[in-house]
């Protein structure tokens, strides 16, 4: 089965270009479950207002996904009306959307992992478990949480948020040894504004150009 992990980053750009990010991943998340896909952000980081996210890791599983991922690794741009700053000329804003390497990862020591249940809303609102099927995993050492409710069963979903959680630890682990997050920083701020994989428009966020 495959897998990819892709990180949307909205670089140095200001608040508009967070507000794609949020944006970008509602889609994503919404056309990857259209597509048969298993998909969840696994880490985020949020922006200075709301709905806004200044980078997210997305991880996507099933046969597809590295085609499907295809259509969106690259420049993504957006063209509207800056809703935070009104009378703002600019109508054109860019983030970028980067498929990264699934870190090596090793197994946890059950004390150091809690297990919740939950019920669960899908992409775009839908009921997607009818019992609390829905699974979080918490890392207790260093408070990493990671969640999985794209199973029918909660066992497969108990195994999908601790193969995300060993993901996240892993990314924590890889930071702390190389500093490859400044590394991957640097390479994500550099946007290529030139040539955008997909243009949306307006505030509904809608696709206009590229893949789709």
């Amino acid at each position: 089965m495959s897998e990819v992990l892709i990180q949307i980053t909205s670089g140095r750009g200001p608040v508009e270009c967070a507000w794609v990010v949020g944006r970008l991943v509602y889609a994503i998340l919404a056309d990857a479950a259209r597509s048969g896909l298993k998909v969840e952000v696994i880490e985020k980081e949020d922006g200075s207002e709301k709905e806004t996210l200044l980078s997210a890791l997305i991880h996507l599983v099933g046969e597809g996904c590295n085609a499907f991922v295809a259509g969106y690794e690259g420049t993504v741009q957006w063209i509207g009306k800056s809703t935070f700053r009104h009378g703002h000329k600019r109508k054109n804003w860019f983030v970028g959307v980067q498929r990264i390497s699934i870190p090596k990862t090793e197994a946890f020591h059950d004390k150091d992992v809690r297990i919740e249940t939950m019920r669960a809303s899908g992409p775009g609102g839908q009921h997607v478990n009818t019992t609390d099927s829905a699974v979080r995993a918490i890392h207790l050492p260093t408070g990493f949480v990671a969640i999985a409710r794209d199973e029918r069963s909660q066992i497969a979903n108990r195994k999908r948020a601790l193969e995300r959680l060993a993901i996240v630890v892993a990314r924590h682990e890889q930071r702390k040894l190389d500093r490859a997050r400044q590394t991957r920083w640097d390479a994500h701020n550099e946007l290529v504004r030139g040539n955008p994989v997909r243009v949306y428009e307006g505030e509904e966020f809608r696709l206009v150009g590229g893949s789709g």
